[in-house]
């Protein structure tokens, strides 16, 4: 077996370079959705109207308990069956990606809230705040530190599973590694440049995740 990596990787690595970056884009915009989502569903879920905490409860179980792929597909394939019309990929991509990370940080959300002292809460009612203001200028601040470190962790997870959008030919990172094996016949030198792309980049945010999380006990 021949493998011929340099020919193959200074050919295409502007491509490379090109997919890693819209890869990080997608989980960048993704990451937001899901944050927005997530902030709103986690407090649903420390909620005492029990409508809204069950929604809030549903939503996290279905997200967390169903594949990914599987959320993708029914974006971009099972929705236009209802809408009558197909999402523009693009739109289909990170609403699935960020509807998803969506239950996760609402998971991480919820946790960094409850982590907080009871007694704040109760501290601030007692000097005559609602509970949203409470929530609004004691509580969530607090918590909002706390949960940088894991929604680092899930900004990593989620870049990660972007590759799975390929299921529905969007161009990210591994669809091109998929695209140059199909052309040269070769597909261990592009997927194993895929990989080591994938590798670069989780180490360095894990890296710069790393800095972040010793600033931050180095502030407590």
């Amino acid at each position: 077996m021949e493998l011929d990596f340099g020919p193959i990787i200074q050919k295409e690595l502007p491509f490379f370079i090109e997919g890693a970056l819209v890869s990080i884009k997608l989980t960048a915009l993704s990451v937001l959705i899901g944050i927005v989502i997530g902030v709103f569903v986690g407090l649903g879920r420390i909620s005492n109207n029990f409508i809204i905490k069950g929604i809030s409860s549903i939503y996290v179980e279905v997200i967390r308990g169903t594949p990914l792929l599987v959320q993708i597909l029914i974006i971009y394939y099972g929705l236009p069956q209802i809408l009558g019309f197909k999402l523009p990929m693009f739109l289909a991509a990170i609403s699935s990606l960020g509807i998803n990370s969506g239950g996760y940080v609402a998971e991480i959300v919820r946790a960094g809230i409850q982590s907080i002292d009871k007694g704040q809460m109760e501290a601030a009612q007692s000097l005559g705040m609602t509970y949203a203001q409470a929530m609004r200028y004691i509580i969530l601040p607090q918590a909002f530190k706390r949960i940088i470190p894991p929604l680092g962790n899930e900004f990593i997870t989620l870049l990660k599973n972007s590759s799975l959008l390929t299921a529905i030919g969007y161009s990210e990172l591994t669809r091109r590694g998929q695209i140059i094996a199909s052309v040269t016949y070769k597909p261990f030198e592009p997927l194993i440049t895929v990989a080591a792309f994938y590798l670069i980049m989780t180490t360095t945010f894990s890296k710069i995740l790393s800095h972040v999380e010793g600033r931050l006990r180095v502030s407590d």
